[in-house]
């Protein structure tokens, strides 16, 4: 095997490869004297046929498995001998010459393929105990659980009938009855019975409550409305409709006084015990605010530290999974580069910046992780998957069945854990002091920050959504009569 350096540009690697005739000829030989032993051919007897006859018969096909075989050695031979460590699968390449692989299996020509590909760059790990991190700390306070209890009596509101004829109020709760009329034409998913519709709670479109304060039970109401530009439903998008609305009971809220009675309600023993299951869940959420500002931080740090050449394939990959999901949000919303104050081509350079600091920083920390010997154990790959699953209710088999069955699916579970693990062990090493904070300041997001301090960044105040929100099912009956988005 002869291999010559074609390209050694930067991080890019080509080599020329070549494989003689007269070897592939000597494998072919051995392949077809190892299914020799095997065949079965009429005529013949096991192990008896004779390997001219094979040749013969299996000949173009043994030669076709010989080649891919010498390829993928060849390749991996040649790599490992430069002592080069590839930062993806390489390509291979024939040339444009279609006839000369049919030469090389019928071994008429040596074959020649061309292996490209990106090595993964060297780089100097920043010392880590020299940065300087500052964890911002929340306290839970009597005012934050006092908060969080009320939501709660809210998410657990009751209601009861008003007395006698009193009419609906914003906040109270209607039960109702409802056709929906475009031009004069009832329209599929425009009506339902029994409907129960809380005043105020904006999940209806827009226009459609507000109409019902001050109906009484046994009312009839004409609902004139307007369909929004971006309703879900296309056909509808715009239109103006009326709805046929008949109440049929008014109910207020109740008061629930937030005590002893009301822990109970929720599972727990006392008020007491309320409060403190209330306080412990908000120290964790501060917690994990906590984590991801210190996480912010560091990687910021380590993106200002490393400043190296990165594999342009990588950071194409993954600019192409950023983009493919800012077009898919932007469809989703049915909103234009314009809305986002910013244009196609910045948009696509901001973001293709993004791809390259994602590159460079799972490249240091696949450095530091080698370095520092971390490794995920199957427990907590197994812990990552039940989450991931319960994510989904009634769907928990498939996904188990897909992170475990699709090929390379369980990389999406192992990746976060091992990213975060080798972030704990840089957090370990380095200078954390910690800033008490308000738990506003906590939990603001650190882009609205930087959108304030760097007024020439247009892009900086809106930007695409990056993440996907799951969009919550509505039933058929209720559809035309509630937002796109509730």
């Amino acid at each position: 095997m002869q291999v010559t350096e074609k390209a050694a540009e930067g991080l890019k690697r080509e080599l020329e490869i070549v494989i003689p005739a007269s070897e592939l000829e000597t494998s072919l030989t051995a392949r077809l004297e190892q299914m020799k032993s095997q065949a079965r051919i009429n005529g013949f007897r096991p192990g008896k046929v004779p390997v001219a006859h094979l040749r013969k018969t299996y000949g173009q096909q043994a030669m076709t498995e010989v080649i891919q075989e010498a390829v993928t050695q060849g390749a991996q031979k040649a790599i490992e001998e430069r002592k080069e460590n590839p930062a993806y699968q390489p390509d291979i390449g024939f040339g444009d010459d279609e006839n000369a692989l049919s030469d090389v299996v019928d071994g008429k020509a040596d074959l020649t393929f061309l292996v490209s590909f990106e090595i993964v760059p060297t780089f100097e790990i920043f010392d880590f105990s020299k940065a300087k991190l500052e964890r911002p700390v929340a306290e839970v306070g009597a005012k934050e659980i006092d908060e969080a209890l009320n939501r709660m009596v809210v998410q657990q509101k009751d209601f009861e009938p008003r007395e006698g004829d009193s009419p609906a109020q914003s906040g109270d709760r209607v039960q109702i009855d409802f056709v929906g009329k475009v031009d004069g034409e009832a329209f599929d998913g425009g009506a339902a019975e029994d409907a129960y519709l809380e005043i105020g709670s904006n999940s209806y479109i827009p226009g459609f409550e507000e109409q019902l304060i001050g109906a009484k039970p046994g009312d009839g109401v004409k609902v004139k409305v307007t369909f929004p530009g971006e309703y879900g439903v296309e056909a509808l998008s715009g239109k103006d409709a009326v709805f046929d609305v008949e109440v049929k009971e008014v109910a207020k809220p109740k008061d629930i006084p937030v005590d002893d009675e009301f822990a109970k309600r929720l599972g727990l023993e006392d008020l007491d015990k309320l409060k403190e299951a209330v306080g412990e869940q908000i120290k964790n959420e501060y917690t994990n605010f906590s984590d991801a500002r210190v996480k912010r931080e560091l990687l910021d740090i380590l993106d200002e530290e490393h400043t190296f050449e990165v594999p342009e394939k990588l950071v194409e990959q993954e600019f192409s999974s950023i983009w493919q999901q800012v077009l898919g949000d932007l469809e989703k919303a049915k909103r234009t580069f314009e809305d986002e104050d910013t244009t196609e081509d910045e948009a696509k350079a901001e973001y293709r910046v993004i791809a390259e600091r994602r590159v460079r920083l799972g490249l240091v920390l696949s450095q530091v992780g080698k370095a520092g010997d971390i490794q995920i154990s199957d427990d907590e790959v197994n812990q990552a998957l039940m989450e991931r699953a319960r994510e989904f209710p009634g769907q928990e088999k498939e996904v188990f069945e897909y992170y475990t069955k699709q090929a390379g699916a369980i990389n999406e579970i192992r990746a976060p854990i091992y990213e975060q693990k080798v972030v704990n062990y840089i957090i370990e090493l380095a200078e954390v002091t910690e800033k008490k904070v308000s738990a506003e300041e906590l939990m603001r997001d650190p882009d609205e920050d930087e959108a304030k301090d760097d007024k020439k960044k247009p892009t900086a105040k809106k930007k695409p959504a990056v993440k996907k929100a799951a969009p919550k099912k509505v039933p058929a009956k209720k559809e035309a009569a509630k937002k796109k988005d509730d």
